[in-house]
C-alpha cells in the first residue's frame, strides 16, 4: 500500500505538470511554486517507490505540496480573498490534479501510509524553502516587473505590504509543519499498526535524525 499511494501521488504530480505544459505551451511555468513543489513531491516520491527516503525529507515534499493546495484554495481561489486570481483555466485537469489531487494524496500519503515520526523542530527546518522562493520571486520581479502570485507583488503591496504578507505566511507554514508532524504522531499512538511504520522508520533513517 505504501508504494502504491507514493506512486500515485508522483503520477499524480507529473501528469499535472505535463497538462499544464500542453495547456499553456509555456515553460515559464515553473517559476510558479505550484509546479516547483510538484516537481519535489513527484521526485521524492517516485526515489521512495524504489528506496528509503528519510522521513524528514517526505515531510518537507508533504508540507510544501499542501502549502500549494492550502494557498490556492484559501487565497488564490476564493472570491472573498484579497488575493483572489480570476483564472480561466479553474476547471481544467492540471489545475485539479496540481491543486487538489497532488496535495491530498501526499497528505493522505504522510499521514495513514508512512507515518514516520519526525522531530517537531523540522517544521522550521522546512522553511527554508518557501524563504527561498521568496528571495527568488523578489529578485526576478526587479528584472522582469513581474510576480507569480498577488500576495508576492511589490509594485502593488510594496515591500513593507510584502514583507507582511510574507511573515503570515511564514507563521502559517510553520504551523502547517506542526500540524502535520502532530497529526502524524498521533495517528501512530492510535493505530494499531503504527508500530510496525515506526520501526520501518528507524531502518530507513538509523543515524536517528527523525
Amino acid at each position: 500500500m505504501t508504494v502504491v499511494f507514493r506512486a500515485l501521488t508522483a503520477l499524480s504530480a507529473v501528469a499535472g505538470i505535463v497538462a499544464l505544459l500542453l495547456y499553456t505551451h509555456d515553460g515559464t511555468v515553473f517559476v510558479y511554486f505550484t509546479v516547483q513543489s510538484s516537481v519535489i513531491i513527484a521526485a521524492v516520491c517516485a526515489l521512495a517507490t524504489a528506496r528509503p527516503v528519510p522521513a524528514w525529507v517526505r515531510g518537507g515534499a508533504t508540507l510544501f505540496s499542501c502549502i500549494t493546495g492550502s494557498v490556492y484554495h484559501t487565497l488564490l481561489a476564493n472570491p472573498s480573498s484579497p488575493f483572489f486570481m480570476a483564472d480561466n483555466g479553474r476547471n481544467t485537469v492540471h489545475n485539479l490534479l496540481l491543486h487538489t489531487v497532488t496535495p491530498l494524496l501526499a497528505a493522505v500519503t504522510w499521514l495513514l501510509v508512512d507515518r514516520a515520526p519526525v522531530r517537531w523542530w523540522y517544521a522550521g527546518v522546512w522553511l527554508g524553502y518557501p524563504l527561498a522562493y521568496l528571495v527568488f520571486a523578489l529578485i526576478r520581479g526587479l528584472f522582469v516587473h513581474e510576480y507569480p502570485y498577488p500576495f508576492l507583488d511589490v509594485d502593488e503591496l510594496g515591500y513593507g505590504g510584502v514583507t507582511i504578507t510574507s511573515l503570515g505566511f511564514t507563521v502559517a507554514f510553520f504551523l502547517l509543519g506542526l500540524l502535520l508532524i502532530g497529526l502524524g504522531a498521533l495517528v501512530r499512538r492510535f493505530l494499531p499498526w503504527a508500530e510496525v511504520s515506526d520501526q520501518h522508520a528507524r531502518v530507513e533513517d538509523p543515524a536517528g535524525v527523525q
